[in-house]
């Protein structure tokens, strides 16, 4: 790669020669332009295939069906926008989920 002397600019081709694209320098003779890249190893990357494999914030909350005292929760908006949100919980020990107003 060449850079034109006056400004500093990467020369480009132009019709027949190579030129400088802010100051109009044009170049005396041919230029090689030469690239290269270094490629490497991508490395593999592990994919999660079971579906119970949820990421969710465990809380103290007792499961009423087995009675464990951890479940996951999460929030969601069942309700009109001016309403409190529903939490939803899942037995960390049996998966049985339950649902919590306020």
């Amino acid at each position: 790669m060449e850079f034109c002397p006056r400004c500093g600019s990467v020369l480009i081709e132009k019709r027949k020669n190579f030129g400088c694209a802010k100051c109009n320098y044009t170049a005396k003779g041919k230029i090689k332009i030469e690239s290269s890249e270094q490629l490497k190893e991508k490395k593999e990357t592990a994919v999660v295939k079971e579906k119970e494999a949820e990421v969710m914030p465990v809380t103290a909350a007792t499961c009423p069906k087995c009675g464990h005292k951890e479940a996951y929760f999460w929030t969601s908006q069942t309700r009109s926008g001016d309403e409190a949100e529903t939490r939803f919980f899942r037995c960390c020990k049996c998966k049985h989920t339950w649902r919590e107003y306020h």
